[in-house]
This record gives C-alpha cells, sequence and structure tokens, in this order.
C-alpha cells in the first residue's frame, strides 16, 4: 500500500465531507487512517500457510469461535463475528494456531462474508483433508448504520469433501452445536 498516497486521499475526504483537515482532532487523521488500513487490509499480503502439521489422526477436528473482523467490499464498512472450522484430518492435523491465523488471512481484506466462508473452506480443503465444514456468523454494521438500519445478524457455512455428503453434513453440524452449548470447566 501507498500510505503517502493514502494519507493524501483521506485529507481530501475529509475536505469533502465539509470539514477542517487541519483542526486539532483531525489533525492526525489521515496519518491514523493510513497506519489503520496498513493494519486491517494486511490479508493480500498474507503468507498465512497450513504448513505447519502434525502426525496425528482424528474423526473430526472442530475448532469454534474463531473472533473476525472484516470490512464489507459494498461501503467499505465493517463485519464482525466468528467463524467455526471442522474438518477430517487424513493422517496430519494442523496447529489451532494455523487455523486462527488462515481466518485472519482472508478476513483482512475487502470482502463479503459469504466469500470469506468459502475461501478459508477452500484454503483448508486443498491440504488434503477428508474433508472440512466452515460457518461464519456476523453481525454487519453496513446493514446496521445505514439503509435498513437493521440488527440482523447472517450464518454463512461451505461444506467440502465428506460434508458433502447429507449424513455426514449432520454429523459434523450436531458436533460442532452439541459443542457449543456444553458449558465451560
Amino acid at each position: 500500500m501507498n500510505r503517502e498516497r493514502i494519507r493524501r486521499l483521506v485529507r481530501e475526504l475529509i475536505i469533502e465531507i465539509g470539514e477542517d483537515p487541519t483542526r486539532e482532532g483531525l489533525r492526525d487523521t489521515p496519518d491514523r487512517i493510513a497506519d489503520m488500513y496498513g493494519e486491517i487490509y494486511d490479508g493480500y499480503e498474507s503468507d498465512a500457510e497450513l504448513d505447519v502439521q502434525f502426525s496425528e489422526d482424528a474423526d473430526a477436528v472442530v475448532v469454534r469461535d474463531i473472533r473476525f473482523y472484516s470490512m464489507c467490499e459494498h461501503h467499505m464498512l465493517p463485519f464482525f463475528g466468528t467463524v467455526s472450522i471442522a474438518y477430517a484430518p487424513n493422517g496430519r492435523v494442523f496447529g489451532t494456531s494455523k487455523l486462527v491465523r488462515l481466518v485472519k488471512k482472508h478476513a483482512r481484506r475487502l470482502q463479503i462474508q459469504e466469500r470469506l466462508t468459502r475461501s478459508i473452506a477452500d484454503d483448508l480443503n486443498a491440504q488434503g483433508v477428508k474433508g472440512v465444514a466452515v460457518w461464519a456468523d456476523a453481525e454487519h454494521l453496513c446493514m446496521r448504520m445505514r439503509g435498513v438500519e437493521n440488527e440482523a445478524k447472517m450464518t454463512t457455512s461451505a461444506f467440502r469433501g465428506i460434508y458433502e455428503n447429507r449424513l455426514e453434513r449432520q454429523s459434523v453440524v450436531a458436533l460442532v452445536h452439541q459443542g457449543a452449548r456444553q458449558p465451560a470447566p
């Protein structure tokens, strides 16, 4: 990203909405936004890979409630929530932090929730697992702050491999939802 160009564009935007970019509260805003964009859009340059695996097997591995923040590509306003991932290993498992980094990689781009969910499933499926199921639950500020001004939430899902089979899908959905209802120790 060209940080200086972003700074100039933000300064122009401040002027266009009727504000004074030299006023005390706004003076450093272009720099702050340029820095912020470097952080929240680093998914384009992320090298988050699923290269660290361990020789283990299980029927299913489930990681629930991976928090994410993203930006809607339609209005450039935040949407945020959680992603849950279930996968059926094929003799190798991933470190949990790798799955968190995978979610972050895809969330830190201009995005829509449906693509976010599919991209995570596709990346994990490409690692040779038997199956992948991904759910994303999110709140969208583009819907809360403007337009219909409603607090509805959205859930999206993507199923790959063995989880494309109806019975396998039902089994993994039950597993994920059963674990979500169990109280913490």
